[in-house]
């Protein structure tokens, strides 16, 4: 499990263990000194761990007080909103874009992680993500590399192409996402989000910017 800090996870295991071989031996009247009595529980606290690990790993590690000590990475579930700032220049008029209005929603669970960009104009679906968690370096990353398709009607002036973005993950004092990207077209920029919502958009909402091209 490499999203997991191991060591207290073994830990937590080994005390909860020991709590259920405990609990069950006195409930049924076991006499654990005795070799017979003690193996007979092992059966029951294995398929009780197991029960708590796959609570675990599909709603616990969202729990705050595993936070950090024993879940390393942030739960980012939901609709971050913000800003792509972006290096392209329209050529036609050699005039920098501005900023475009942008949401990223992310779906997460304890073993995948998948994120959505969208703007006005284009859809981007992440295939290969991660997080890159060093607390000695103060690292908190989520990197990801996303494959971007266009509307049909502007895909004259914007084709499809993939790229890579990185994310500082910031929760203190507010949930921002702080990232920079590059793509296949030489294009490179800056993302800056803020957390919306733990709801998960399917579409630019009403209340966003609208994109600089819509102003023209």
């Amino acid at each position: 499990m490499r999203n997991l800090n191991i060591k207290p996870f073994i830990y937590v295991i080994v005390i909860l263990s020991g709590l259920i071989w405990f609990v069950i031996a006195y409930i049924s009247g076991l006499d654990l000194s005795k070799a017979f009595d003690f193996f007979s529980v092992l059966p029951r606290v294995v398929t009780l761990d197991l029960i708590f690990i796959a609570v675990f790993c599909k709603w616990g590690w969202r729990c705050p007080v595993f936070k950090d000590w024993l879940v390393p990475f942030p739960n980012l579930n939901g609709t971050w909103q913000g800003d792509i700032i972006s290096d392209w220049v329209e050529p036609k008029i050699n005039n920098k874009l501005a900023k475009i209005p942008a949401i990223l929603t992310v779906k997460q669970s304890f073993f995948h992680l998948s994120c959505v960009l969208r703007t006005a104009e284009m859809v981007s679906h992440s295939y290969a993500e991660g997080f890159i968690i060093d607390r000695e370096r103060q690292l908190k990353l989520l990197a990801y590399t996303y494959t971007s398709k266009p509307k049909i009607l502007i895909a004259n002036r914007s084709r499809s192409h993939d790229g890579t973005a990185v994310f500082e993950v910031l929760m203190k004092p507010e949930m921002k996402l702080t990232g920079r990207y590059w793509t296949e077209r030489k294009t490179t920029g800056e993302i800056l989000l803020k957390f919306r919502s733990r709801k998960m958009l399917e579409e630019i909402p009403s209340d966003l910017e609208q994109h600089p091209f819509d102003n023209r």
